[in-house]
């Protein structure tokens, strides 16, 4: 059964009058349930975005023909999750969505971007440095080797979601700014004809230095995920070692376990 907002009221600014939803009644799914669902998937996906507002829980009871009881459920699963907050006086508001990413090899770029999550990207390092050596022990270089440094802001939404620091082999190319701020590194990795085949990746966590809190609209001190990737061509040859660091608020890493036969 598809229940849309009831657009009769004059002057009522509500960011649900532009969707529709499909709640089955038959189904057993509880309609709470099947509606916040159905929420999320429209935040996820930029259909709803921070700032908008959806009302409060009377009227959004009567747009969408659901008992109080049943919004407020569906409501507070959103809430605990961040995605939502009730403002006295103004009603439920969307604040973001957070981004949901599996583990596989693939791009940040092509995963938000694969979401509806309208990535952006501001590179602010693209230069040629002396490899560390830890940096050089990655990729299997000599330490004091010439590698390329990238250092970029990935944002959704325009609001920052990752500070990416990747590390290449200078001879491996010359990666152009404007192409980087335009797409992802791994798409520029592809056209250059490299064949991304393997990684091995480590996930943490810790706490945002003040500089990173700057640059990722944190406070000091914010939870941060941290991740970092050595990835392989389909020679064997290294090509790129990722240090990476997410907001906790905004990120998660999604994977499926299996048990042990």
């Amino acid at each position: 059964m598809a229940t849309t907002g009831d657009r009769s009221r004059p002057g009522t600014v509500c960011a649900l009058d532009a969707l529709d939803f499909a709640l089955d009644r038959n189904s057993p799914v509880p309609l709470y349930h099947q509606f916040a669902q159905q929420l999320e998937a429209a935040i996820e996906h930029g259909l709803l975005t921070p700032g908008n507002l959806l009302g409060n829980e009377m009227d959004l009871s009567a747009r969408l023909g659901l008992s109080r009881p049943t919004v407020r459920q569906a409501i507070q699963c959103l809430v605990d999750k961040g995605l939502l907050v009730r403002r006295r006086g103004i009603g439920t508001q969307v604040v973001h969505s957070t981004v949901r990413r599996s583990l596989e090899l693939s791009s940040l770029y092509d995963d938000l971007e694969a979401a509806g999550q309208g990535p952006t990207t501001r590179v602010l390092r693209n230069e040629r440095v002396p490899a560390t050596a830890a940096v050089a022990a990655a990729l299997g270089l000599a330490e004091g080797g010439e590698v390329t440094v990238l250092e970029r802001l990935r944002c959704t939404h325009g609001r920052p979601v990752a500070f990416l620091r990747n590390h290449l082999p200078a001879v491996l190319l010359e990666p152009d700014t404007a192409r980087l701020e335009a797409t992802g590194l791994y798409r520029v990795l592809r056209s250059a004809g490299i064949t991304l085949h393997s990684a091995r990746q480590t996930i943490g966590a810790r706490a945002a230095t003040a500089e990173e809190a700057l640059l990722l609209d944190e406070q000091q001190g914010a939870a941060l995920l941290t991740m970092q990737r050595t990835a392989y061509d389909d020679t064997g040859r290294p090509v790129e070692l990722g240090t990476h660091v997410y907001r906790a608020s905004r990120y998660t890493f999604d994977f499926q376990l299996l048990a042990r036969s």
